[in-house]
């Protein structure tokens, strides 16, 4: 990627130094090209032109990136961020300081994040090969690293221990990286991605895979999502199609009418049996009084 800026002077050295002051540059980073030499006056009154000098600069992808991060945090009213650049193998690690410039990591890291997928856009479409761009903000992603590894090491016991998977939130394909290393730390478990795009994710399981989960004989869901467990009275507690599919409660189950056999029927003894009205001695005291 190439960066210029053209510029006149009286003489050539004059035009150079306001063409490296439009690039932002000194005069020993920049290459220069003579457009047109300087003219003089004929008899000092008439003609003559000035200086026109080409200044430019070629940047690799990483300064392209840096470029254009700075026109981004411009724009975001942060124009007083030092990006330095550190080059690194198939990529580079560009370093942002400045003062309160925290909130650019965001929740989590993900405007940090989506900041540096942006500025890698444009390093790659400087060279035809792939190149990595890693942003980071006060060793932030050194810190972050810690606690992946951490997060990887710790579900990877738990899987071990319940023999069962266990998946995590959604990461960047960094964070993924770091969670499967730390996961190949752990004998007995393994680790792979899935979901699409945003929602890709970290799965991590024993190497066997899950065991079968165990069902009790009277679970519902062996018996086609039913309820067969008895009350005290030995009564199943299915479903009923007059509750809507629902077991009835105990108190309208006590309401309903029990039905006895007639060989167990009750009956009172004789002497507690009611009297007629005209047997009863009370009964005759009172219609005496009333004849009398």
């Amino acid at each position: 990627m190439v960066k210029e800026a053209i510029a006149t002077g009286d003489s050539v050295e004059q035009a150079f130094e306001e063409a490296c002051k439009l690039l932002g540059v000194e005069s020993h980073e920049a290459e220069f090209e003579i457009l047109e030499l300087p003219e003089k006056k004929k008899f000092g009154l008439f003609g003559g032109a000035p200086a026109k000098v080409r200044a430019f600069i070629k940047s690799g992808p990483a300064e392209a990136a840096a470029d254009y991060l700075k026109q981004v945090l411009g724009q975001m009213g942060i124009p007083s961020v030092e990006i330095t650049i550190a080059e690194q193998e198939n990529g580079a690690l560009l370093t942002l300081t400045g003062d309160d410039i925290g909130f650019i990591i965001g929740h989590r890291g993900e405007t940090l994040d989506s900041l540096q997928y942006l500025s890698g856009l444009v390093a790659n479409h400087v060279e035809d090969s792939y190149y990595r761009i890693t942003l980071d903000i006060g060793n932030y992603r050194e810190k972050r690293k810690e606690t992946l590894e951490a997060l990887g090491k710790k579900m990877a016991a738990k899987a071990l221990k319940t023999q069962r998977n266990c998946s995590l939130e959604p990461m960047n394909p960094y964070e993924r990286r770091i969670i499967h290393t730390a996961v190949q730390e752990v004998e007995g478990v393994k680790s792979w991605s899935e979901g699409e795009d945003l929602a890709r994710h970290v799965v991590i399981g024993p190497e066997g895979g899950e065991r079968p989960a165990f069902r009790r004989p009277n679970d519902r869901s062996s018996r086609g999502g039913r309820d067969f467990h008895k009350d005290r009275g030995g009564r199943p507690q299915g479903g009923n199609k007059n509750f809507g599919g629902r077991s009835p409660s105990r108190d309208s189950r006590d309401r309903r009418p029990v039905q006895h056999d007639q060989r167990d029927s009750y009956s009172p003894p004789a002497d507690s049996r009611p009297v007629k009205k005209g047997n009863s001695p009370l009964y005759s005291k009172i219609e005496t009084k009333k004849e009398n």
